[in-house]
C-alpha cells in the first residue's frame, strides 16, 4: 500500500469520524428540542434550549427560545391585566356603590322633609357634589374601557395648540373661581399648528384640571405653554399639599390610590387616561412634587406626528 494511498485512508476515517461526531450532536440537539417544545407545551414557559455558536441547529433552539420567552411575556401581561380588571371591579364597588348610596340617603332625607332650611341647602349641595363624583367616575371609567379594548377613535387634525388651549381654558375659569382657586395663564399669542386630536388634549387638560381641584387642596394654579422648533411643552402647576415621593412613581398607574395623599379621594383612572391619551400623540407626560410647596405637570408634545 502506497504512502499516498494510506494517507487517503486516515483522512477518509477521520472525516468519517467528524461527521458521525456532528451527526450525534445534531442528534442530541434535536431530542433537547424535542423534549424542550413537550415542556412548553405543557406550560414550562422557564425551559430554554442551550446551543453553542458552532452548533447547526443553534437557529433553532434560539427560536424556540425566542417563542417561550414571547409566550412567557404575553402570559405575564394577561395576569397583570386580569388583576387590573379584578381592581377595577373591586374599585367599582367602593367608587360607585358606597357613594350612590349616601347619595340616595341625602335625596330621601329631602323628599321626606326631615331637613328644612339651611341644613335642606347643604343636604342638597352634598348630593350635587357626589352626583358630580359619581359622573365623573363613570366617564373616566368609560374612557378607560375604550382605550384599553382599542376601540377608541383618533382624528388628528391641524389645530393651533394655542387656541385650543385657550378654547379649554375657558370654559375653567367659572369653575376654578367658584373653587376658590387663583389662575394664571401664560399661553402665546402666536399661532401653533400642532396634528392633534382634539377630543383628546380637551380630556388631558381637562383631567389635570380636574385632578388639581378635587385633590390637591390648594389654592393657587398655573398653566403655561412653550414652544421650539421640535415640540410643545405645557406646564401646569399646582400650590397644593404635594406628593410624597413614595406616591409619585406611581400616580399615573391605572386604579393607583394613595392612602394620604392628595388621591385619597381619587379612583385612580384620571391621570392614567391623561398619560394614556398624550402616549397616543407620542408625547411624554412627567411629575415632579415638592411636598406642602408645588406640584408640576409637565407635558411634551412632538410637533411632527
Amino acid at each position: 500500500m502506497s504512502v499516498y494511498l494510506l494517507f487517503a485512508l486516515v483522512l477518509a476515517l477521520l472525516i468519517i469520524a467528524y461527521l458521525i461526531s456532528v451527526l450525534r450532536r445534531v442528534q442530541t440537539q434535536l431530542a433537547l428540542m424535542k423534549d424542550a417544545l413537550e415542556d412548553i407545551k405543557n406550560g414550562n414557559l422557564n425551559r430554554r434550549v442551550l446551543a453553542m455558536e458552532s452548533d447547526m441547529t443553534r437557529k433553532i433552539c434560539y427560536g424556540i427560545n425566542e417563542i417561550a420567552i414571547n409566550s412567557q411575556s404575553r402570559l405575564i401581561q394577561q395576569k397583570q391585566s386580569e388583576q387590573a380588571y379584578k381592581r377595577l371591579m373591586a374599585s367599582l364597588s367602593h367608587d360607585v356603590k358606597t357613594p350612590l348610596a349616601s347619595l340616595v340617603g341625602y335625596l330621601e332625607a329631602i323628599e321626606s322633609k326631615l331637613v328644612v332650611g339651611e341644613e335642606k341647602d347643604e343636604y342638597i349641595h352634598v348630593a350635587s357634589d357626589k352626583a358630580q363624583n359619581l359622573k365623573h367616575f363613570v366617564e373616566n371609567l368609560f374612557e378607560w374601557v375604550k382605550l384599553d379594548s382599542g376601540e377608541q377613535i383618533f382624528r388628528f387634525e391641524i389645530f393651533d395648540l394655542n387656541e385650543l388651549s385657550r378654547n379649554i381654558i375657558a370654559d375653567w375659569i367659572p369653575i376654578l373661581e367658584n373653587s376658590h382657586f387663583e389662575y394664571e395663564f401664560d399661553i402665546p399669542e402666536t399661532e401653533y399648528s400642532m396634528r392633534i386630536d382634539a377630543t383628546a388634549y380637551t380630556r388631558i387638560l381637562n383631567n389635570l384640571l380636574q385632578n388639581i381641584i378635587t385633590h390637591s387642596g390648594g389654592d393657587n394654579m398655573a398653566l403655561r405653554i412653550f414652544e421650539n422648533e421640535h415640540q410643545a411643552k405645557i406646564v401646569i402647576t399646582d400650590n397644593g399639599k404635594g406628593i410624597s415621593s413614595d406616591n409619585l412613581p406611581h400616580i399615573f398607574e391605572r386604579m393607583y390610590q394613595c392612602d394620604h395623599s392628595r388621591f385619597a379621594k381619587g379612583n385612580g383612572l384620571g391621570l392614567a387616561i391623561a398619560k394614556e391619551l398624550v402616549s397616543v400623540h407620542k408625547g411624554t407626560i412627567t411629575v415632579d412634587s415638592t411636598p406642602g410647596t408645588e406640584t408640576i405637570f409637565t407635558i411634551l408634545l412632538p410637533k411632527a406626528l
